[in-house]
């Protein structure tokens, strides 16, 4: 392993932190449309959206990024590599996370609606100004855990070509043959990503544990 190599891996490492960047940020603002259309009350909606999240939870984000490359090339729709992974972990991401926060918004005390209610708060300000900044507290920690799988599943970049941590690590172990020191490396990396939100996601779980007793 020379300069060269470590500064190839540092370019992955780049590109793995901008796709988990990418998927988590749309992927949460989708996230938070679905969640609300979970919870709206409006039943068509509601069955829309649980069909679309068990689509996304019931098959594997590899497949999903497959079928988001090469199935939309076979309509005639081609998209670069990048384009293509961004879309595939946003769909991924939006799935996953509305299903956190329509748990963490079914959580709240119905109390709190109630009253929001009796004071003739419209649907906009009672989710705004009361509802979604107790889901918010409530799911850290879980939409925490799931930021840390998101890292790790940017990994599956590499079905399509595109160079992030994972397949810059494999591009140097063919080129060096030394497979354990370079995916030693690349495991070092992820868990210096992946290890500090893990311990603060579990942080965060025991403090509101706490505050709940």
């Amino acid at each position: 392993m020379g300069p060269d190599e470590y500064l190839f891996l540092l370019a992955g490492l780049k590109w793995t932190v901008l796709l988990a960047a990418i998927g988590f940020l749309f992927g949460g603002l989708a996230g938070l449309g679905v969640a609300l259309a979970r919870t709206c009350g409006v039943r068509w909606l509601e069955t829309t959206t649980a069909g679309y999240i068990g689509i996304f939870q019931g098959t594997p984000l590899l497949m999903q990024l497959f079928v988001v490359y090469y199935g939309l090339a076979l309509i005639g729709l081609r998209l670069d590599a990048w384009v293509a992974v961004s879309i595939g972990l946003t769909l991924h991401a939006s799935a996953y996370l509305g299903e956190i926060w329509r748990g963490s918004i079914d959580a709240v005390p119905k109390g709190q609606t109630e009253a929001a209610k009796a004071l003739s708060l419209n649907y906009v300000s009672r989710m705004r100004d009361v509802v979604l900044p107790q889901a918010f507290r409530i799911s850290l920690p879980a939409t925490i855990g799931f930021l840390v799988q998101l890292i790790k599943g940017t990994s599956l970049a590499a079905i399509v070509g595109f160079t992030e941590l994972t397949r810059a690590g494999n591009m140097i172990s063919n080129q060096i043959f030394q497979p354990l020191l370079v995916f030693g490396i690349v495991g070092a990396l992820y868990f210096l990503m992946c290890c500090p939100l893990t311990l603060l996601g579990a942080h965060l779980e025991r403090k509101f544990a706490q505050a709940t007793r």
